[in-house]
């Protein structure tokens, strides 16, 4: 009987052990997938890379850490390889996360198009089972991408990546993934806000990817067939619209003028903030009817505010403009010129001038430092 509890206890302790590590599993993978790789960041860094050898280290910098994807669980975020499909007057670079030997799962494309009058256009589109259907964004470049000189000449080949599962780059090393809150954070500043980024939902390069679509990689889609997007986010079309229905605090990028869908549309950065007392003409830090510029200090006369036809600086029953009454001025023949509070002018402070701190921080994260990376190939 004593052994029959005995294992009853055990067998308990064991279903119960079991359980409390499917429910940690479920937990562990219930964050958005595609939370984990801004396309914006995509988009920025193709926009600063030399060559597609050159945006593949950037993809996969160990001191950048663009990507936050862990498809395959082992608590490291996954290698990024690039390839290049040529269809027509298009190239397809995919990028596919390395989940095993042999194993990989398209997880966006750049799509470039030349056009009749050789205008390039560019698309940044996340795979449907990512990030639903049209997550596209279409990057501005300030100035024609240096990686655009190579797309067309005559001995172009297209790139194919050689490197694999346990076979990576001498730079590439793997790390842990952020909290999804602590990569929205930190993505924001690896983004090129000297770019724009428009999000549109048609892609020009259809047929082209369509030719391409038989020969996606999709590893990861077909070991968890029910983690698409669209289960996952029931009633929402795309990433875009779920971003839309999120609280505003769950966005760390949204709150910035400079994170949004078109960064450089807004060309006055006061607009709507007509109530921040910075931008309030009635501040009283920037008027000269401030009543500590007004109201003399240590006399018992009636308060001077009541006479708007007298100033009390401009009397001579002030106290302190009267060289013989006043204690502060005993022994001198005239006020100090160099009295603080009889300088009206309060347009030195460093507050209130042109040249403040507050309003030198605008474009830190133009990403400057990554385009020296292509040495390393």
């Amino acid at each position: 009987m004593k052994t029959k509890l005995l294992l009853s206890s055990f067998m308990c302790l064991l279903f119960a052990s079991s359980f409390a590590q499917n429910k940690t599993t479920v937990n562990a993978t219930s964050s958005e997938i595609s939370d984990n790789l801004d396309l914006r960041a995509v988009a920025s860094i193709f926009g600063d890379s030399k060559d597609l050898a050159d945006f593949e280290f950037r993809l996969n910098d160990p001191k950048e850490q663009i990507s936050n994807l862990d498809l395959n669980n082992d608590n490291q975020v996954d290698y990024l390889r690039v390839i290049e499909s040529i269809e027509g007057n298009v190239h397809l670079i995919v990028i596919q996360a390395v989940l095993g030997h042999d194993q990989f799962q398209d997880v966006a494309t750049v799509e470039v198009e030349k056009d009749s009058n050789n205008r390039m256009q560019v698309q940044v589109v996340g795979d449907v089972f990512m990030y639903g259907r049209n997550y596209i964004y279409e990057p501005v470049y300030v100035n024609v991408p240096i990686i655009f000189n190579y797309f067309w000449v005559s001995n172009y080949h297209p790139y194919y990546s050689s490197w694999n599962w346990g076979y990576y780059p001498t730079y590439y090393y793997g790390w842990n993934p952020y909290p999804i809150f602590r990569y929205r954070r930190h993505i924001g500043n690896h983004i090129n806000f000297s770019y724009q980024y428009n999000y549109v939902r048609t892609r020009r390069c259809e047929s082209a990817y369509n030719n391409y679509y038989g020969r996606r990689s999709n590893y990861y889609e077909r070991e968890n067939p029910n983690r698409s997007f669209e289960n996952r986010n029931s009633g929402y079309t795309n990433r875009y619209d779920l971003d839309q229905a999120r609280p505003k605090r769950d966005l760390y990028n949204g709150n910035n003028p400079r994170n949004s869908v078109n960064p450089r549309s807004n060309t006055n950065s006061n607009n709507g903030n007509t109530n921040n007392p910075r931008n309030n003409s009635e501040n009283p830090r920037t008027t000269n009817t401030s009543p500590r510029s007004s109201e003399p200090r240590g006399t018992d006369v009636s308060a001077p505010r009541s006479n708007s036809g007298e100033a009390p600086r401009n009397t001579t029953s002030t106290p302190r403009n009267n060289s013989n009454e006043s204690p502060r001025n005993s022994g001198n023949s005239s006020p100090s010129p160099s009295q603080p509070r009889s300088n009206g002018n309060i347009n030195s402070s460093p507050r209130n001038s042109d040249g403040g701190g507050r309003s030198s921080g605008g474009s830190s994260n133009s990403g400057g430092g990554r385009s020296s990376g292509g040495g390393r190939r």
